[in-house]
């Protein structure tokens, strides 16, 4: 292959192309917004600086109980000027968008800014211009979902790429949906100071997570006065200067400002893909296999417009596989099961591997063995009180099967055993390596050493 083109520069675009560049690859990248995508410019890092800005603000109240005071012995008070926090989150989608473009550019990559458009042949119109290439990648991307019942106005009623334009702090966010997006924004916008109502389906937030890394995150929301509603939404509407949620069985919330979390859609429509022969799913997105092929030859798609998962990090992995696939390098085939993914809550919920309820399904022998991190010296020292590391050992084979770690920064402790899980790694193994005393970590090693010896007499499951 000497010519890909990519059709989309969110994560899996991008992290194509310089695969395919570091392979020798002439590259073309067509992009209509800018490069980063979603990920970059709408939704993970301006929504994770606005939950940083969160935590901090919620560190800074808690001074106290380290024994920092204000002068005059008051205790320390904050304000939130939400106009400073959404320009400093446009200002670094921005920055980290030119970064990319930067990069690369400097690697060689043709950048053709504008709406593509798959055509018959498989190669990609933008405007009057027709871009055909060897092979092509598709990183569409994805969308907000929308009820027809509960369209956003921008104003009041709020899909998540509509909040970086708030200039004032909403005086009652009430927040549709109890995913992750809505999760994460509810306990953002609550530490920031704002009434915070949670409209959740089912008895507890985050339903597809870990149960007790859920259970433990529903009981700090009600700790932090956020208000949790049990029930299905049906409508939003404007009334003045008020939003009124109306749930299927009746029930009317009323707040300032509604933040619709209710999912994504694909951006397949409209783009040409039925007429170039590309299969979408039931759902609606882009039919692929484990190295990313679509059902046309030459055609590939990676990131939230194949419905995979919708993280940053497997888009950029379906990315890569895929330009290793077409250029002839050694294809590792996504592995699903390896994926870590955090949920940044306060505190946040990393996950990776095999869920317990996976294994119980599965038939697996295992055992799981669990710590809080209220016992380590370091969250002692830090003042974390809340929190845990769980992990599943399988107890014929003693590898790690999955791991569940609830706490401050938990997306970057679960590296070790992603790495564990990646490589089939004992808990042994795990046990064996050092960790730094004190240090958060630690507790993962202590419990990787409370399941040295499993024996299979011990499998709460198995077949």
């Amino acid at each position: 292959m000497s010519h890909v083109v990519i059709l989309g520069g969110g994560p899996g675009g991008y992290e194509a192309a310089l695969v395919a560049r570091k392979a020798g690859a002439d590259v073309t990248l067509v992009e209509r917004n800018g490069l980063g995508g979603n990920a970059v410019l709408t939704d993970v890092v301006p929504s994770k600086t606005v939950i940083a800005t969160a935590e901090w603000r919620s560190i800074a109240e808690r001074a106290p109980e380290l024994g920092i005071v204000a002068d005059d012995g008051a205790p320390v008070r904050t304000r939130v000027d939400l106009a400073a926090v959404n320009a400093r989150v446009h200002e670094l989608a921005s920055r980290q968008s030119a970064d990319i473009a930067a990069r690369l550019e400097a690697e060689g990559v043709r950048i053709v800014h504008g709406e593509g458009v798959v055509t018959p042949s498989c190669g990609v119109r933008v405007g009057d211009q027709e871009i055909q290439g060897d092979a092509l990648l598709l990183a569409l991307g994805a969308r907000p979902r929308r009820m027809a019942t509960a369209e956003p106005d921008g104003e009041r009623i709020l899909s998540w790429t509509d909040l970086y334009s708030l200039t004032a702090l909403p005086d009652h966010l009430i927040v549709v949906g109890s995913g992750v997006t809505g999760a994460e924004f509810a306990e953002a916008y609550a530490l920031l100071g704002a009434r915070v109502t949670l409209i959740a389906s089912q008895d507890r937030v985050l339903p597809r997570e870990d149960p007790e890394a859920s259970a433990m995150l529903t009981d700090v929301f009600r700790e932090r006065g956020m208000t949790l509603v049990g029930g299905r939404a049906a409508a939003a509407r404007r009334d003045g200067d008020d939003v009124v949620v109306t749930l299927e069985d009746g029930r009317e919330i009323r707040g300032s400002h509604c933040l619709m979390a209710v999912g994504s859609v694909p951006n397949t429509d409209g783009v040409g893909l039925a007429e170039a022969g590309i299969r979408l799913d039931e759902r609606g997105y882009v039919a692929v296999d484990k190295v990313s092929r679509t059902s046309a030859p030459g055609v590939y798609a990676a990131g939230d417009c194949t419905g995979v998962l919708p993280l940053a990090s497997v888009a950029a992995a379906q990315g890569r596989i895929a330009m290793a696939h077409v250029l002839g390098d050694a294809v590792r085939p996504l592995q699903l099961g390896h994926i870590s993914s955090t949920v940044f809550t306060a505190p946040e919920i990393a996950t990776v591997g095999a869920s317990e309820a996976d294994l119980i399904k599965r038939g697996i022998f295992y055992r799981v063995e669990r710590l809080d991190l209220a016992r380590n010296p370091r969250a002692k020292m830090l003042g974390i009180d809340q929190g845990f590391v769980k992990i599943f050992g399988h107890t014929v084979t003693g590898h790690v099967l999955g791991a569940v770690i609830v706490g401050s920064r938990a997306s970057e402790h679960v590296y070790a055993l992603s790495l564990a899980v990646a490589n089939r790694l004992t808990v042994d193994q795990v046990a064996d390596a050092f960790t730094v005393y004190p240090s958060l970590s630690g507790t993962t090693g202590e419990v990787a050493r409370s399941l040295h010896g499993m024996r299979e007499d011990d499998a709460p499951h198995g077949t």
